[in-house]
């Protein structure tokens, strides 16, 4: 995927190291990025390869054979390191390292049902060896990149959800493994602040889109624009009435940095925009007139019906994280067309 050959994600990239941030704290410096071949993991290994102030980037993944793809641009500097690692297993040495940003996850519907342990696992035992590995290393910061989904179902008390909210999930069922994994995912970075010391940051992502997804992906924005490059009709498998918040992937990294360069020790800080939240319904619309398509509705088969989300209202209060001086550059029309714009040029 040659995508730092395409105009317009360069100048996603451009914007991002374009940021008034203090980048002096990372000048020099090495980071850690698990989940490095994923949505969010790839966009900001970009964006720091790119920023000329001599960031050593580890990457940590799975697969060399695909990251050798996707990192090709990268794979012989001396400032980019591929390591093949299962973080559920103990961490191998890898040697000192200034930041870790922990983006590995099973992140999407079809993988929360076919692998609930995976899910489980990597965002416990994940966590935790990375925790350990952060605490005998003396790492500066830790980022753990939690999710909307903590929440839970909304109670019907609240608009939004701000950083204190816990909503309701029903935990004795497969699709809890995900929202309750990660709950438990920052309830050990909590215990290593308290008992190792450690600095940690805790970014709560809204549903994130973008031009670095997989193609595996099964969310349903990810099926949304898959359809839309394809110029196929949008199906949407349920009535569409689901009001969620969502992030283009440059402005999850953006607010990803801001909260690693800027964020306190201890708190979580949620990723969302006003403008980007929406009814699923009107998002498949958004697309499907944008590629001049219709929607279409259909009933998701039994494996897709059990990973997905019974939240029929999300929506991140994000004033917390703007304090830091966030805010988002792409409403969720423009997100999604120039995600499409992006990847219909890549298929060209």
């Amino acid at each position: 995927m040659k995508l730092l050959e395409k105009e317009l994600y360069k100048n996603d990239i451009k914007y991002i190291t374009s940021l008034d941030l203090p980048w002096n704290k990372i000048e020099n410096k090495t980071i850690l990025i698990s989940g490095a071949s994923g949505m969010i993991g790839s966009c900001m290994i970009d964006a720091l390869m790119s920023k000329n102030i001599n960031i050593k980037v580890i990457a940590l993944g799975r697969n060399e054979k695909k990251a050798k793809e996707r990192f090709n641009e990268y794979w012989n500097s001396n400032n980019f390191t591929f390591v093949q690692c299962d973080i559920n297993e103990p961490i191998k040495e890898i040697g000192n390292i200034n930041f870790i940003v922990h983006a590995a996850s099973n992140t999407h519907p079809r993988q929360y049902s076919l692998d609930p342990i995976g899910t489980v696992t990597t965002n416990i035992i994940g966590t935790n060896n990375l925790l350990n590995y952060a605490a005998s290393h003396e790492v500066e910061r830790f980022v753990f990149a939690s999710s909307v989904e903590v929440y839970g179902e909304n109670r019907g008390d609240t608009e939004k959800f701000n950083e204190d909210y816990c909503g309701y999930i029903d935990c004795n069922s497969l699709r809890a493994g995900y929202p309750e994994s990660k709950r438990a995912g920052e309830a050990l970075c909590q215990a290593f602040i308290k008992q190792k010391g450690l600095d940690i940051v805790i970014p709560r992502l809204s549903r994130t889109y973008g031009p670095t997804m997989l193609m595996s992906d099964s969310k349903a924005i990810a099926q949304f624009i898959k359809k839309g490059v394809s110029k196929e009709d949008i199906v949407l498998k349920s009535e569409g009435t689901q009001f969620y918040s969502y992030s283009y992937v440059v402005d999850a990294v953006t607010a990803l940095l801001t909260i690693l360069l800027k964020g306190e020790c201890g708190e979580a800080y949620n990723i969302a925009d006003d403008n980007s939240d929406i009814a699923l319904k009107d998002l498949a619309k958004i697309i499907a007139e944008f590629v001049e398509k219709k929607v279409i509705f259909e009933l998701p088969d039994e494996t897709e019906a059990a990973g997905y989300s019974k939240a029929t209202k999300a929506v991140l209060d994000s004033r917390k994280l703007q304090t830091l001086g966030w805010k988002a550059k792409y409403d969720i029309k423009n997100g999604l067309h120039r995600t499409i714009q992006i990847l219909n040029d890549i298929n060209l």
